[in-house]
């Protein structure tokens, strides 16, 4: 494995304008993304309403359940919403007022994966002491979230590890985010459901190299990684520096502010380019 060093990040004011210019969507990670404590940051809210003003395709790409995706897809001013990391993608046509739910497994799987999480969880909590279920988890269909730090002190970063190397031992991918350890069965991530969403619903090629340079998309941890890897103009908020030890792909840029106000000040930038 070869760890990044934050040394390969680029201050995202260098991002040049032509390329902010070319840019027709913008995906983004939510917790610690758009917000700060655990709150959505107003900066960072008035972004997404300005940036989907100005026409540009803007898309969560979280870890979050399927029951605030289902609210983010209907009340947030955004064209989609991937959830779960990569489980499904909603999208909520205001015009029929209907809500379509496209689930990379079927409804049969997704219960036989449900049943072998849920005979996980308790093996996870008895060996890392402070581990939890997370909060959200109810309103969660295909996945299991451990909370390491959202509503319980913070664990050690080998305690985190620790729940990381559990859910790979029983065959799982595992995801380490900014609060939560995700593990889900399934051959998914938010990089291949975001693909499928762009192609299936915006005409987007995600493959084409061409249309990779036209999307961004702006994250902070390691659950974030495979969109890193994959998009030139990846952006992380500063506290991506955080986690730059532990990851084997950085985005390209990276802001000055942290949080919500550093997905705000990537935003302004693309407006600023537009002249909006």
């Amino acid at each position: 494995m070869h760890l990044q060093t934050d040394s390969t990040m680029s201050p995202v004011a260098q991002l040049p304008l032509s390329d902010r210019r070319r840019i027709c969507a913008v995906l983004t990670d939510i917790d610690d993304t758009l917000t700060d404590g655990g709150q959505l940051h107003p900066l960072a809210f008035q972004a997404l309403h300005q940036l989907s003003d100005a026409g540009v395709i803007v898309i969560p790409v979280t870890g979050r359940p399927a029951g605030w995706c289902d609210l983010i897809a209907r009340m947030w001013p955004v064209s989609a919403v991937v959830g779960e990391n990569g489980a499904f993608y909603f999208s909520y046509d205001r015009a029929r007022h209907r809500m379509l739910r496209h689930y990379q497994l079927d409804s049969e799987t997704r219960r036989h994966y449900h049943a072998r999480l849920m005979a996980l969880k308790e093996r996870i909590i008895t060996a890392v002491p402070g581990a939890a279920i997370s909060a959200d988890q109810a309103y969660r269909e295909s996945d299991l979230a451990i909370d390491y730090c959202e509503d319980v002190p913070p664990l050690s970063t080998e305690s985190v590890a620790t729940i990381a190397r559990l859910f790979e031992e029983s065959g799982a991918t595992a995801k380490i985010s900014s609060i939560h350890v995700n593990g889900w069965f399934g051959a998914y991530d938010k990089l291949t459901t975001s693909k499928a969403l762009l192609r299936e619903r915006f005409g987007l090629e995600l493959d084409d190299d061409e249309v990779r340079k036209r999307v961004a998309f702006v994250g902070d941890s390691p659950n974030d990684e495979p969109m890193f890897a994959y998009l030139p103009n990846a952006v992380g908020v500063a506290n991506v520096r955080d986690f730059a030890g532990s990851m084997e792909a950085l985005p390209r840029w990276v802001t000055d502010q942290r949080g919500g106000a550093g997905f705000a000040e990537f935003a302004r930038l693309l407006l600023e380019s537009r002249g909006a």
